[in-house]
């Protein structure tokens, strides 16, 4: 009997511990990963469409006018490509995050190549938001940032604009404060 108490209040106590720093709560040294909008997705996805249908297009009408109806079949090598270029493009989507610790910037990437880029707030020297016009068109904007290092290249992409201006002010600020006792 008096085993089945203290194996209760040994579960018991691993429970409270478990929930007081559960799974579901991010620990100090474990960052919370911000993920893309899907607007970067269907953006690139209507990109990779226009561009791979306009070439499928004209590829068979030259070919068929050309050369003979024969080669127009040609045509369907930027379709598969298409088929192909359309899972890679979910795929990278979902592989790009960022996020913000107390004294670095985290930006993750890749699907083959994993690329992980820290960027300490005392070292940031120039943080731009552009938008070109196809962002622009999607309500799209990406975060640019420029440090004392000249191989870094820390971009984060496809941010909603109002997003991208939070960070922006936010990492100017932790940088300016950073960089103060420089």
């Amino acid at each position: 009997m008096e085993t089945g108490t203290s194996h209760d209040a040994g579960q018991t106590a691993g429970q409270t511990a478990e929930r007081a720093t559960g799974p579901s709560e991010p620990t100090a040294d474990e960052p919370v990963w911000i993920g893309l909008p899907p607007g970067l997705l269907r953006m690139r996805r209507l990109l990779l469409v226009v561009w791979l249908g306009l070439l499928a297009i004209g590829t068979g009408l030259l070919l068929g006018l050309l050369v003979g109806p024969g080669w127009a079949a040609f045509a369907l090598v930027p379709l598969a490509l298409l088929l192909g270029g359309w899972s890679m493009l979910g795929r990278n989507w979902r592989s790009w995050r960022y996020a913000e610790r107390a004294d670095d910037l985290l930006i993750s990437r890749g699907v083959l190549w994993r690329e992980e880029t820290v960027v300490p707030y005392g070292r940031m020297q120039l943080v731009e938001v552009t938008s070109g016009p196809a962002e622009r068109y999607f309500g799209l904007a990406s975060v640019q940032l420029h440090t004392a290092a000249a191989a870094t290249d820390a971009c984060i992409p496809g941010l909603d604009p109002a997003e991208a201006e939070r960070l922006r002010d936010r990492l100017t600020e932790l940088g300016e404060a950073r960089s103060a006792g420089l």
